[in-house]
């Protein structure tokens, strides 16, 4: 145990200040939470000491420097952790962390300072000969030189905000014409997230694949590498499916992309634990360019924790408290192959729009699977936060074995009550380019919606009819192992999903589907326990106030009583009516103008998610709702008044 701490405070929330917890209660740490009043993650429970952060905005809690260092203070912790997110790379909190005599756990404010504006970043990195992505950069760009500079690199170039990460304000623009509106939109969502608007261009790499490195660097000068990380499944810059190592590199080129990682860390006098981003082509896997380093612990950090035995965090710790380290490059070794799954709160067949809701239901697979989850029973998963919401991680002795695990882990894990992109995750998973190792970071985004267009089993409308009607005492219920039916001989029930209505009858021994599409499907002996496993598991089912929830393999699934309706897929309706929870962000025309089919009208943004929503039909527009507004999901924000219906 570091000698130096017996208190530390974590100024996070959710399954990183969980797992943070773990390793302080491991160490003999005392432990510190923070927790703004409004928020139902169950982190607290967790922590030997809470301290609230009162209710509000974000920057009256998580992001409060003041509050934050004077909980420090006032319980006595020595340090403070920042997880990732919120406050993790802010050099202004890392200086007050010195300011008040609290350590920072992380690095110096000076190497968040220049690694946090990417502009910087580039040009330390180039002193060190780590080469970059060919682009324009340099401070104050407006948009007039970035589309001169555009033209020099070629398109397709990649808009980046300099103080941004986790692409946030990143566009791909293919042609000229494209460059205003991206431009627009980009330093719009990077004076959002960041509060600078600053932003420079790259070239973007054809077939890119996001390849990182973790290092660890103490006070003493000494800096390692613990190997690679594959980051390349990702949906709009968002990581979705991280393993370590990479199915690309051969070991030289492992060797050559952690020296390059060392070079990057040593290039600002990095301390602690840190991730140094690379995009590499899929065809030069020899020539990695570096685009990024996130001076903090990143999400997928258990991966590089389950193939070399190393506690990032323990790592943390005793870097923080001035020990050099233990580790020396040489003892670095990876074993065998491990695999994260994110699991998000949102709904892959609708275009991964956010979702949210009360955790019903919980369970998750064991077995040596690791889960890092942010949510229990009970909790309210809502707009305010991250949508994602837990982490299920497996460590196998091949790159085939992991995949299989994993897929076997996500089919044993489920979450009633919240929609989550489970079981689009075992379908990607499934996909012979994931399975090859052929990866680059735009396929979720090519192929996501032919993933996620995942029709809805007839066992799930069997199972949730049945679930809706009585069941006779002498019948068992829903249990861990599969289901019982028993109710009405006869009854008819219609239930709906996004596809429409279906009609399901139970009848003589056997249940009769007849789905929105004139599809009939015959289910049998719905007499006795349920025995379609559906290849790895039964099913299960529970009843809500929204529906009724149908656990299968594949996926969660929620099947409502019409006229209720999850999400829509039928005749184009006037009226525009918001996605999901979020906050109004821009509204691109004024009430009363004529708009045109397709036209944007008013966006919405939730869980670092922005959603444009567009005109259906030519006509004129009438909004509900003013920018900064927070609106419900459904709520109506704007019709449109057709043409043809105007005198």
């Amino acid at each position: 145990m570091p000698e130096k701490f017996t208190k530390v405070m974590v100024a996070n929330r959710g399954e990183i200040a969980i797992r943070i917890a773990r390793t302080l209660r491991e160490q003999g740490i005392r432990s510190v939470a923070v927790r703004a009043e409004d928020d139902p993650s169950p982190h607290p429970g967790h922590f030997d000491e809470v301290v609230s952060l009162g209710a509000g905005p974000l920057r009256d809690t998580y992001l409060s420097i003041e509050r934050i260092i004077a909980a420090a203070v006032d319980t006595g912790a020595q340090a403070i952790h920042p997880g990732y997110g919120f406050l993790s790379e802010n050099a202004a909190f890392a200086q007050a962390c010195a300011d008040a005599g609290v350590v920072f756990i992380g690095p110096p404010a000076s190497a968040i300072e220049t690694m946090g504006d990417k502009i910087r970043a580039r040009h330390a990195v180039e002193s060190r000969g780590v080469a970059t992505v060919p682009g324009i950069a340099e401070p104050g760009l407006d948009d007039a030189a970035l589309i001169a500079g555009a033209e020099r690199v070629g398109f397709p170039v990649l808009i980046k905000p300099a103080a941004g990460g986790g692409g946030k304000g990143m566009y791909r623009v293919d042609e000229a014409a494209g460059l205003p509106h991206a431009l627009a939109a980009a330093r719009r969502e990077a004076a959002s997230s960041f509060g600078d608007d600053t932003l420079f261009i790259e070239r973007f790499v054809t077939r890119p694949r996001h390849i990182e490195v973790q290092v660890l660097a103490d006070t003493h000068g000494n800096v390692i590498h613990l190997g690679e990380r594959e980051c390349s499944l990702q949906r709009r810059h968002q990581k979705v499916i991280e393993e370590a190592p990479s199915a690309l590199l051969t070991e030289a080129q492992r060797a050559a992309i952690g020296a390059a990682a060392v070079e990057t860390a040593r290039s600002v006098g990095y301390v602690g634990a840190g991730t140094v981003e690379f995009i590499v082509d899929a065809g030069r896997p020899d020539e990695p360019f570096f685009m990024e380093m996130n001076t903090r612990l990143q999400v997928e950090h258990p991966v590089t924790e389950m193939v070399t035995g190393i506690d990032l965090v323990e790592q943390q710790l005793r870097i923080a408290a001035g020990e050099p380290l233990t580790i020396a490059q040489d003892d670095v070794t990876l074993t065998g192959h491990a695999i994260e799954a994110r699991i998000y709160a949102e709904d892959p067949a609708a275009g991964f729009l956010p979702t949210g809701g009360t955790v019903l239901d919980l369970q998750w697979a064991w077995d040596g699977t690791r889960i890092d989850a942010g949510v229990e029973h009970g909790t309210v998963v809502g707009s305010s936060y991250d949508p994602m919401i837990a982490k299920v991680i497996v460590h196998e002795p091949t790159r085939g074995e992991a995949i299989e695990r994993l897929r076997q882990a996500l089919a044993e894990s489920s979450i009633f009550g919240v929609i989550t992109n489970r079981g689009f995750l075992r379908a990607l998973l499934d996909e012979p380019s994931v399975r090859a190792g052929d990866l680059d970071t735009g396929f979720i985004d090519r192929e996501g919606e032919r993933i996620a267009d995942a029709r809805v089993p007839s066992e799930v409308f069997a199972a949730a009819a049945v679930s809706a009607q009585p069941v006779p005492m002498h019948i068992g219920a829903w249990d861990p192992d599969g289901w019982r039916i028993g109710g009405a001989v006869g009854r008819r029930t219609a239930l709906r999903d996004g596809e429409g209505i279906a009609s399901v009858q139970i009848l003589g021994g056997r249940a009769t589907v007849t789905r929105a599409d004139g599809t009939v499907d015959e289910l049998d002996t719905p007499s006795a326990p349920w025995d379609r496993q559906m290849g790895d598991g039964a099913l299960q089912a529970q009843q809500s106030a929204e529906g009724t929830w149908v656990r299968t393999p594949d996926g969660d699934f929620l099947v409502e009583a019409p006229p209720r309706i999850r999400r829509g897929r039928g005749p184009v309706q006037p009226t525009l009516a918001s996605p999901m929870p979020g906050t109004v962000v821009a509204t691109h025309v004024a009430d009363g103008d004529t708009v045109a089919e397709g036209q944007a009208v008013i966006s919405v943004e939730a869980m670092k998610m922005e959603h444009v929503l567009r005109a259906p039909v030519a006509g004129t527009v009438h909004l509900a709702a003013a920018s900064g507004e927070q609106v419900t999901r459904g709520q109506e924000l704007a019709t449109v008044t057709p043409q043809e219906e105007q005198g």
